[in-house]
């Protein structure tokens, strides 16, 4: 089947060739299948149709179903899957893209690594080649000309699909978001939880760790496709440790298959996860080992996102609150200790609402929950990964530093008698303990693949 031509307003002729009008019929059936001639302001091309352009990334080993599937599958809005780095919004995406694709759902499926400005015009652009038999050599006119061939008219029903994978910033897509369409889907996967991701029509999803249960099969399917049974037991507390981050899961799987450990007991992966003297780097492959073709170690999956949050407003603030939160509870720091006299002292700062707008920097890039209004007393929220490798980012007497800020934080904030102090101060002094630590020392090296 075919397409119609590019909306006129978008500087393309309207019209159409007698191939098109044959096909109209089909077209409003929502069934594309062979080769067609599409006719747009002169230009005919014969498009073979279902077209995939860009490459759908490969589905990870034991793929864990998870609620967040059925929900993106049955949504019928624009979807933003929103959340940290390492919770699988791309594999989630993937997994959509690649069912709907299987299934005959759509005509068209483009692929987009929409993490710069210039990448999602490229892919636009590839799409409108082989669409429209645009010319390649001006990628900023193809892409717009693709647009207009999505926008809806009344011939045409070709059914698409657009994925923007991890989109960086929302200024990028300025300009570059595809229509709303009756017969065509955008869904976006980002880090940013900003107010223009979510506008016209289209609705933030966050994505959120694995249940227990899902984190508890994933490892024992990982596991199991090794030739290893472990209790359930131990693979349940080992997803504890981890914090039910995907990301986390499959590296600390492969490690321990290629290093050959236990989980539990004398020399296991839990012991070594457990020493705090050791960088969490140190605890996954190395990175030609990775599993399921990732790109880094889980300990610095989030360091862009970091250096994104501290170049915003207020320049240089997130980056040093974000080290001050790695040494407090990760299940809940009130907003006033982050926003106290020591801290404000530290940050190189007097106004309060400067600490504040460091914290939101940090929730915009997902690498904390921060939620004054419901829960003033557990403000803020941080994986205890994303405070693991914040901290082993630090040298050992900036980590000492650090963690007396964080004290006399707490203390400032605070009165003595307050019941949750107690919980707090030897959540310090175990940092403190760690930042007085020797060096860490080397696990074993993995396995090297036979």
């Amino acid at each position: 089947m075919a397409e119609g031509v590019p909306a006129g307003e978008r500087g393309f002729a309207s019209g159409g060739s007698a191939e098109l009008r044959a096909s109209a019929g089909a077209l409003a059936a929502g069934v594309v299948n062979g080769d067609v001639t599409i006719n747009g302001g002169g230009a005919r091309r014969s498009v073979a149709w279902p077209l995939l352009v860009g490459v759908i990334p490969t589905e990870a080993d034991c793929f864990q179903h998870r609620e967040a599937v059925d929900r993106l599958r049955a949504a019928a809005d624009e979807q933003v899957l929103a959340g940290l780095g390492g919770v699988g919004k791309t594999q989630l995406a993937a997994h959509a893209a690649r069912g709907a694709w299987r299934a005959g759902e759509v005509d068209l499926l483009v692929w987009v690594t929409a993490t710069t400005r210039d990448a999602v015009v490229s892919a636009y652009a590839r799409a409108a080649v082989e669409i429209l038999g645009v010319d390649p050599r001006h990628p900023d006119r193809a892409a717009e000309a693709f647009l207009a061939w999505l926008e809806p008219t009344g011939d045409r029903a070709v059914r698409w699909l657009i994925v923007l994978d991890d989109v960086s910033s929302s200024a990028d897509m300025k300009g570059l978001w595809p229509p709303a369409s009756p017969h065509g889907r955008t869904v976006t996967t980002t880090r940013r939880r900003e107010a223009a991701l979510a506008g016209r029509g289209r609705r933030m999803a966050h994505i959120g760790l694995f249940t227990e249960d899902e984190a508890a099969g994933y490892l024992t399917a990982v596991l199991s496709a090794h030739g290893r049974t472990e209790d359930p037991a131990h693979v349940r507390a080992l997803a504890r440790d981890l914090g039910f981050l995907p990301l986390a899961l499959s590296q600390a799987a492969a490690y321990v298959v290629d290093a050959g450990l236990p989980i539990e007991g004398e020399g296991s992966y839990r012991r070594l996860l457990a020493d705090r003297t050791r960088a969490l780097a140190d605890l996954v492959p190395e990175s030609e080992l990775l599993p399921d073709e990732q790109n880094a170690p889980v300990a610095a999956t989030w360091s862009l996102s970091i250096e994104r949050a501290n170049a915003m407003r207020p320049t240089g603030l997130a980056r040093p609150m974000l080290e001050i939160a790695a040494m407090l509870s990760p299940n809940g720091i009130p907003q006033s200790v982050l926003t106290s006299r020591p801290v404000l002292e530290h940050l190189g700062i007097d106004d309060p609402a400067q600490a504040v707008a460091a914290l939101r920097a940090l929730h915009r890039l997902s690498l904390i929950d921060h939620d004054h209004d419901h829960d003033p007393g557990r403000a803020v929220r941080i994986h205890a990964l994303v405070q693991r490798a914040t901290s082993d980012s630090l040298a050992m007497e900036e980590r000492e530093a650090v963690a007396r800020v964080a004290a006399d934080a707490f203390v400032d904030a605070w009165p003595d008698n307050h019941p949750d102090i107690i919980i707090t101060r030897g959540n310090l002094a175990h940092w403190q303990a760690k930042a007085d630590a020797s060096p860490p020392a080397s696990p074993p090296p993995p396995a090297q693949p036979q």
